[in-house]
């Protein structure tokens, strides 16, 4: 059988009430009266019933976290990040798998499993303004990605314009003129494909050259496969770049294996700059310089909200937060090394 509070109560010598206020984190309690009801619990090992606290407030203590692809592991780690950010405040993330597929995307948004959770955390790909702004679950919704909406939700999200053109800068500064983009996608605007494409763009035009168009390549997916085919394509119609800046991280992973194979050198012929950050880029047999989100920051800002907005306080309206980032130099562009997660607001490039 547990330890209540009544058993703690007993061994402090102290009310029940008084055991709660401690347990609450109440601020009515005496450091010293505090002390002594600790000690009473680290002796006899009580926990917490989270389920029945969460309960009493008329709460699941779960909240779930939507991801379009958990095979890629800038989501798996961000996952990770918004488990821990959310154990923080006794929270249970419940992982849900949207494949990107928009039917499963207004599901999750309406009112699915609105009986089982408190709030949602969602990365949506293909959803559009119009479909947050009809939404009527009542739960709250903080919206992860780069997507843009003018929705009356919070958006948590880097600018990936910003973040680009610090990427492409990087390659400039390398003496490198011919930098293709790979991962373009079609339609849909202010999808992040598109926002990163712009900051590629603008650097390009901000050091005085003229974008070359031919230089963009579309890619089917977001995977190493999809990378290496569109690299394959540039080459066969007889490109050569001398610097490559991917959409994502596993884009330029697959680009690199090829670019490889078809006996170019990593970085002596060809740069490399990817997207993410995640743990394979930092150790394949070329790290990978690559822009990284600071993806604990995400995670702490998307569950800070959620709660907050669940707490009854007064919360100002919706914002679109951005969280920090940074380059990451290592070997694909001549730097060595991991170095330490970003700062939040961190902007710029960092070397190893």
């Amino acid at each position: 059988m547990g330890v209540s509070l009544k058993d703690v109560a007993q061994r402090a010598g102290v009310s029940i009430k008084t055991v709660s206020n401690v347990v609450n984190n109440s601020p009515h309690v005496t450091p010293q009266m505090r002390a002594r009801v600790q000690q009473a619990i680290d002796e006899l090992g009580y926990r917490p019933n989270l389920t029945a606290r969460h309960l009493r407030k008329g709460r699941t203590g779960i909240i779930a976290f939507a991801v379009p692809e958990l095979g890629n592991p800038y989501f798996a780690e961000l996952a990770g990040a918004v488990i821990d950010a959310a154990a923080r405040h006794d929270y249970t993330v419940l992982v849900d798998h949207t494949a990107g597929l928009r039917e499963r995307e207004l599901l999750v948004c309406q009112e699915f499993r609105s009986h089982v959770i408190d709030g949602l955390i969602l990365s949506p790909i293909h959803l559009e303004t119009a479909d947050l702004v009809a939404r009527h679950e009542t739960s709250p919704l903080v919206l992860l990605g780069e997507r843009e909406y003018e929705a009356p939700y919070d958006q948590i999200a880097i600018d990936n314009v910003a973040a680009a053109r610090t990427a492409v800068r990087h390659l400039l500064d390398l003496g490198r003129r011919r930098i293709t983009f790979l991962g373009s996608r079609t339609g849909q605007e202010r999808q992040p494909a598109h926002l990163r494409l712009r900051g590629w763009r603008e650097e390009l035009a901000a050091a005085g050259i003229t974008p070359d168009e031919s230089l963009v390549v579309t890619a089917e997916g977001y995977g190493r496969a999809d990378g290496a085919a569109a690299v394959t394509a540039l080459l066969e119609r007889g490109e050569r770049p001398d610097a490559v800046f991917a959409y994502n991280d596993l884009i330029a992973l697959g680009a690199m294996r090829t670019l490889t194979e078809r006996g170019l050198r990593i970085p002596e012929d060809v740069a490399v700059v990817g997207f993410d950050d995640i743990e394979e880029s930092r150790y394949g047999a070329t790290t990978l310089t690559t822009v990284s989100p600071d993806k604990q920051a995400i995670a702490r800002l998307a569950v800070d909200r959620l709660v907050d907005r669940l707490s009854g306080k007064p919360v100002a309206g919706p914002q679109r937060i951005r969280p920090g980032y940074r380059l990451v130099v290592r070997e694909s562009t001549g730097g060595a090394g991991q170095g330490p997660p970003p700062e939040e607001g961190a902007r710029g490039a960092a070397g190893d």
